[in-house]
């Protein structure tokens, strides 16, 4: 009876509702082709108003459904890896040792190895994802059943929810994959991320909501700071260093400056070689060698800051520029030692907006530049991580063509994407104080930009905003909070 049980439970809806979802999207992909077949005979003869435009424009769907299909056929090898795991777990008596329970392990992988074609390491991962994705994230393997998410979208999901409980899964699901969550993300979703961004975003998000706190976590971390060494081909290998963010950001950041700052036009080497080459000096200590005469120079670096966390109130997460969350102490401490390389930001405590730039110089353009910086975080072409110091500001609306020199008229873009948009048909679109642009294609195609997910900061408590609770008097903040909150 029990055996007639799981083959009707498992043999049911869900496994077939991810075929027909597949097979649906199949049909749909042969559509897409005969509507480009009939555009291609238009484009030899036959009457149309732009064959040529009907075409590629119909290629380009036909790619957009062949990524659903794709996302779709993994969600069907996701529950039929759960659904032969759990059978083939059902077929074996009790195991009678720890032994036996292994070995049953090691078959079971094994044979899913053969199968896939793929080595026991990568078939041990697929059989602990797909058993995420059926029991603990069911959004996660509908959106891919449906094609809204690709399968390294999935992964990621799996891999930032490993180690968290039930609740604090379904709700870093929920913030990306339902629009109707309490401050779910916004601008692009999940789906029009490119992972790498998404998973950016995910474990920012992460680091935040976290069940143990960041500065608990950060604290036991540290005590892992580490350097490795790993050959690597043709004569080259690799030298890491897992450190504390902000010292690693530092380090990053002073490297790439003085890299930039031997760039000229008798300098043969690229920035990427220069930091190489500027590193290894610094640590061999013969840097002299390499930077000549080029004076120490300063990396810019924004921290954006909770006001209430930056008083100590709170142990709300700051936001490293190019990193992501780090623990509150981290902020404090660069903000105190009055860090010359750091810039703070102070948010507003209602919804997490900005709310102040500190700044050493007066002049607007700069002031607006670290605006920018905070605003698009990189380069905003959908897909591009190039980091805020190599990017350029670039008016959305040209000056010429009478663009403003706001921060809703301004995006921020790198070289080659800055060269894209005046040498094609790709543009931007609008964007807003506190909303980067999102892209237009020469097809035509809207692209959303990617936001960065702010949330309001925590109160501490017994001071929330309706208690009318502001900083004590001559509090460091006061001007600042007790201006914004009350005269705003």
């Amino acid at each position: 009876m029990e055996t007639r049980a799981i083959v009707d439970a498992k043999g049911g809806a869900g496994l077939a509702d991810a075929v027909t979802s597949l097979t649906a999207m199949v049909d749909e992909l042969t559509g897409v082709l005969r509507v480009s077949s009939e555009a291609a005979d238009s484009a030899h003869g036959v009457d149309s108003h732009d064959p040529l435009r009907e075409l590629t424009g119909s290629r380009l769907d036909g790619l957009g459904v062949v990524a659903r299909i794709e996302a779709a056929t993994a969600a069907v090898k996701m529950r039929l890896l759960a659904e032969y795991a759990e059978a083939a777990a059902a077929m074996e008596a009790p195991a009678e040792s720890a032994y036996e329970s292994s070995a049953r392990e090691v078959s079971l992988v094994a044979e899913i190895a053969c199968v896939l074609t793929v080595g026991e390491r990568a078939a041990a991962a697929l059989l602990g994802e797909a058993h995420a994705l059926t029991t603990a994230l069911p959004a996660a393997l509908d959106a891919l059943q449906a094609g809204e998410i690709s399968w390294q979208h999935a992964r990621i999901i799996v891999d930032e929810t490993s180690g968290l409980g039930t609740p604090a899964a379904a709700a870093l699901e929920a913030h990306f994959l339902d629009p109707d969550a309490p401050n779910a993300a916004r601008g692009a979703a999940a789906g029009e991320l490119a992972p790498a961004r998404f998973r950016r975003k995910v474990r920012a998000w992460r680091e935040r909501h976290h069940p143990e706190s960041l500065q608990s976590r950060h604290a036991k971390s540290v005590e892992d700071r580490r350097m490795e060494y790993s050959p690597d081909r043709d004569g080259m290998a690799w030298i890491s260093l897992c450190l504390a963010a902000d010292t690693a950001s530092a380090i990053w950041n002073k490297t790439s400056a003085m890299a930039r700052g031997l760039q000229g036009p008798d300098e043969p080497r690229t920035l990427t070689q220069l930091r190489a080459d500027v590193a290894a000096g610094l640590l061999l200590g013969n840097s002299g060698e390499l930077a000549g005469s080029v004076p120490s120079l300063r990396a810019d670096v924004l921290v954006t800051v909770p006001v209430f966390s930056l008083l100590g109130a709170t142990d709300e997460p700051a936001e490293l520029d190019n990193y992501g969350p780090i623990p509150a102490s981290m902020a404090r401490a660069l903000v105190s030692e009055g860090a010359s390389s750091f810039y703070r930001v102070l948010v507003d405590p209602r919804d997490g907006a900005p709310l102040e730039i500190g700044r050493i110089s007066y002049r607007l353009p700069e002031a607006l530049k670290r605006w920018l910086r905070m605003r698009d975080g990189k380069c905003t072409f959908p897909g591009c991580s190039n980091p805020s110091q190599d990017n350029e500001a670039d008016h959305l609306l040209a000056w010429e063509h009478g663009g403003a020199t706001g921060i809703s008229n301004l995006g921020q873009v790198c070289p080659k994407h800055h060269r894209l948009k005046h040498w094609s048909g790709w543009s931007p679109g609008p964007a807003a104080m506190n909303e980067p642009p999102g892209w237009i294609s020469p097809a035509g195609r809207h692209y959303n930009a990617e936001q960065p997910d702010r949330e309001p900061t925590l109160w501490p408590p017994g001071c929330l905003p309706e208690t009318g609770c502001l900083p004590k008097e001559g509090s460091p903040l006061e001007a600042v909070i007790v201006d914004f909150l009350v005269a705003s």
